[in-house]
């Protein structure tokens, strides 16, 4: 019994699990490629990712604070080898050590009065070495030194952080407000400082692998999974052809270039039907095939036309010409295409082309009779007659009439008799096209009209290759080959919808 077409073939319970194992390496692979962009932007972003702060126009002082994201650089700075400076470090705990003991004891007291005269010598001396340089941020240094210059008023940093910790200034203002300014402002600027450990190699240190390793693992199993599947599927392939079939998958496993995951995940992705790339492989492929098309039919169109002037301009065109009867021989163990083939052509024209346009034919003979008539049967003065006119109209077409019919009798009689199988007439025929080749090259081979015509025909092929290449170059481009695609695409869609809808 036949199935019905709406009623699809339902899925069996193994291709229902790998439909979702494919779903969910594919989400995987997805996950994974998350991981490297993060992996692979944290360094140069490490300064982001510390104050979670984003600056839409980087020249200017505009800030949109992203505090919901979360704190990942404690985490993540073990993995690429990143340690707290320590010159930095110890800068950030002074001065948490200063804050306590004003809390304490007040910013005045001596102790207080102490750690302020420190903490200047520590921001001097991190203006003077500039440990920044270490982790590529020697832009910070110049913003910790303008919010000092612009907090003081002073064209000098060092200066200026003496001014701000001085007692002059801090008896005029509250310690607490001056507090969060340097919490704020200054000491995230060095938090944003680090170090990062070497390798014996010179490398920097990098733990990513140890958390790509298992993505790895996975990503082989599932290809060795699919190459067992597709082994299943067809017995006949071989365990290296169906492991090259995954050769998308190569970036997946290799530990370098991981940015080039990109590829294997996006096929899986649109594989699994979680995302729709049809669209854009449609464009994309067009505008390819367009553009190859075209350089596709100017190197054809180049060759095809060399090798016929390489045929014209050598001196065995003659030989070539008459080596043309051999096609026409007739074997004794083989038939004669072209002779069979006038055979079943001829008689077909004869009896049933020709027959069929007698009305064309006729009319056509009745025109041309009755112009040629004009003038010469009947004079001038009785032209206008309509009875004159009539009668010249009648003959003509009498007489056409009867040309026709006997023409046609003939072709006929013609096409009965070629139908026939006529050895006798079909080695004539044979005979006739093999002497012909035989007079043509024995004519181009006494006279001077070979040398001439070879120019002539070189020479016209030639003026054809050029003008065909321009006419190409200047019409012919892809964004035209495109719009014509997309024009019969989009006009045959609309008469689609117009008849599904008549329907």
């Amino acid at each position: 019994m036949v199935r019905p077409r709406w009623q699809g073939l339902k899925p069996s319970t193994s291709d229902k699990f790998w439909r979702r194992w494919d779903q969910a390496l594919a989400l995987i692979a997805a996950a994974n490629l998350s991981w490297i962009i993060f992996d692979i932007s944290y360094v140069p972003l490490r300064n982001f990712w510390v104050h979670r702060n984003f600056y839409p126009l980087p020249s200017s002082s505009l800030m949109v604070p992203l505090p919901w994201l979360p704190e990942v650089t404690s985490l993540y700075d073990p993995v690429k080898g990143i340690r707290p400076h320590r010159d930095t470090e110890l800068y950030i705990q002074h001065f948490n050590q200063l804050d306590k003991t004003a809390a304490r004891e007040g910013i005045n007291s001596p102790a207080a009065h102490q750690l302020r005269l420190e903490h200047v010598m520590l921001t001097s001396q991190i203006i003077d070495e500039n440990p920044f340089v270490s982790s590529g941020n020697v832009g910070t240094l110049e913003k910790l030194k303008n919010q000092l210059r612009a907090r003081a008023g002073m064209d000098s940093a060092k200066q200026a952080a003496a001014h701000l910790l001085g007692n002059t200034y801090l008896n005029k203002l509250d310690w607490q407000q001056e507090r969060q300014f340097w919490r704020q402002k200054i000491l995230p600027l060095v938090a944003s400082n680090y170090w990062r450990a070497i390798d014996e190699n010179g490398h920097p240190v990098d733990h990513a692998w140890r958390l790509d390793t298992p993505f790895q693992l996975l990503f082989l199993l599932d290809i060795f999974l699919r190459a067992l599947r597709l082994r299943h599927r067809f017995p006949g392939i071989t365990w290296r052809d169906a492991l090259l079939r995954r050769w998308i998958d190569l970036p997946l496993l290799l530990p370098f270039w991981r940015i080039l995951r990109i590829v294997p995940v996006t096929e899986r992705l649109s594989s699994a039907s979680l995302i729709q790339l049809e669209p854009l492989r449609a464009v994309i492929s067009r505008g390819v095939v367009a553009l190859l098309a075209l350089e596709l039919f100017e190197v054809l169109t180049l060759r095809i036309v060399d090798a016929m002037q390489g045929v014209i301009r050598s001196p065995l065109l003659p030989q070539r010409i008459r080596s043309l009867r051999s096609h026409q021989s007739v074997d004794k163990n083989e038939e004669s295409e072209l002779a069979e083939l006038l055979r079943l052509w001829l008689p077909l024209l004869l009896t049933e082309v020709g027959p069929s346009m007698r009305p064309q034919l006729l009319e056509l003979f009745s025109h041309a009779l009755q112009r040629s008539m004009d003038g010469v049967m009947v004079p001038t003065p009785l032209k206008g007659l309509a009875v004159i006119e009539k009668a010249e109209s009648e003959l003509s077409r009498q007489l056409a009439a009867g040309m026709i019919d006997a023409i046609l009798d003939l072709s006929r009689n013609a096409g009965d008799q070629l139908g026939r199988k006529d050895m006798v007439l079909e080695q004539l025929g044979v005979d006739t096209i093999d002497r012909f080749w035989e007079e043509l090259a024995r004519t181009l081979e006494q006279g001077p009209v070979l040398e001439r015509s070879q120019e002539l025909m070189v020479a016209l092929l030639e003026d054809f290759k050029r003008s065909s290449f321009r006419q190409l170059k200047e019409q012919v481009g892809v964004n035209e080959l495109i719009t014509e695609l997309d024009g019969l695409n989009f006009s045959a869609t609309t008469n689609k919808s117009k008849s599904d809808f008549r329907l």
